[in-house]
């Protein structure tokens, strides 16, 4: 076990983090949290971890191995950074650079991200003599991240661009609807559910197919149901936009679904004036999938389902008989902010007779 932080994104409070758990466990690696700071969650788990990260995470920028933390001034800084043995990890002949990203505006009066670039890569220097500076195409990067007034800093492991999630967002795809659900949330999801490589994941109101595409991305069988022939066939037609054939495209009711047994499910069943209700309400639709969902999923698999904050859906979950792991909110506009909430189906141990 290795300390490691992870650069979270900071376009929601809380999923960022849950999704780069969701994906340690999913993956089968152990971790320990050690504090989770504002767009930063330390923690301790093995360092071949990392490597599943940029296949996965949709709001994880970059992981590091913690080298230390310091009080965000340059008195605790320089006193901390004597303690750390920079050779460890920088060879003889290798080249560096040192990179500060400052969190918001803490320790703004503080500290000067540029000077302390230089103050940092000159007390590397003086550990590792042999070692050399390179500003463009370095061997490696030490990454310092000022956030809750403290300096995170450690060694970059691996990075996660965001570019292949903006070439999915809904509008880029050939076949649009104004529900769609954007990639990064999506993939945020699929995440959450604990889909697996090689997994069979679900979505009952497929839509667009924004889940269907980033499930398929990291190797799950993906099945999708929409009641609407013309989602259906717009769906296949972003698909094979993105050259993805799905384990099944079906035309039929999400509350009659045509299946025994998947592994995860993920769905963002419709609301609002734009979307489909099959003639019902959107309580109604949401009853009705999680109680499909229940009898579908085995036991200590997962549903992640979005549905409007106002529906209260881990109550409607809870009294299916699902086991409520967690929810996020989403803002989206003024009269709508998403309640993502992920269900677990209770192993027969959980369940009071």
């Amino acid at each position: 076990m290795s300390r490691l932080f992870f650069l979270l994104s900071g376009e929601n409070l809380t999923l960022p983090a849950s999704e780069a758990r969701a994906i340690l466990e999913t993956e089968g690696y152990a971790y320990k949290i050690v504090e989770l700071m504002d767009q930063v969650l330390r923690l301790e788990a093995d360092v071949e971890s990392v490597k599943v990260i940029p296949v996965r995470a949709a709001f994880t920028r970059l992981c590091a191995l913690e080298m230390f933390v310091s009080e965000a001034n340059h008195v605790d800084i320089a006193r901390v950074v004597q303690e750390v043995d920079f050779k460890s990890v920088l060879k003889a002949g290798e080249s560096f650079v040192v990179r500060i990203n400052r969190i918001k505006n803490y320790a703004d009066q503080t500290i000067n991200t540029m000077e302390l670039e230089i103050s940092l890569g000159r007390q590397i220097l003086n550990q590792a003599p042999e070692a050399k500076v390179n500003l463009k195409h370095p061997d490696k990067t030490f990454i310092g991240i000022i956030t809750d007034e403290k300096l995170v800093f450690g060694l970059k492991l691996t990075e996660v661009s965001s570019k292949t999630f903006s070439e999915r967002r809904p509008r880029k795809k050939p076949f649009f609807h104004p529900s769609a659900m954007p990639s990064k949330l999506a993939r945020c999801m699929v995440n959450l559910a604990h889909a697996k490589t090689e997994g069979t994941m679900l979505d009952p109101f497929c839509g667009t197919g924004s889940s269907l595409i980033e499930a398929t991305y990291i190797g799950c069988y993906a099945l999708g149901v929409d009641a609407a022939k013309r989602m259906v066939v717009g769906c296949r037609k972003n698909l094979r936009f993105f050259s993805i054939n799905a384990e099944g495209l079906v035309l039929a009711d999400a509350r009659k679904l045509p299946f025994f047994k998947v592994d995860s499910m993920v769905t963002d069943p419709p609301y609002g004036r734009s979307a489909s209700t099959l003639k019902a309400t959107t309580l109604e639709l949401v009853c009705d999938v999680l109680t499909s969902a229940y009898s579908l999923l085995p036991e200590g698999h997962r549903i992640c389902i979005a549905s409007p904050k106002t529906l209260n859906i881990s109550a409607i979950g809870t009294s299916i008989g699902f086991k409520h792991v967690e929810s996020h909110f989403a803002y989206v506009h003024s009269t709508l902010t998403r309640e993502v909430a992920v269900f677990e189906k209770k192993n027969c141990k959980e369940i009071k007779i």
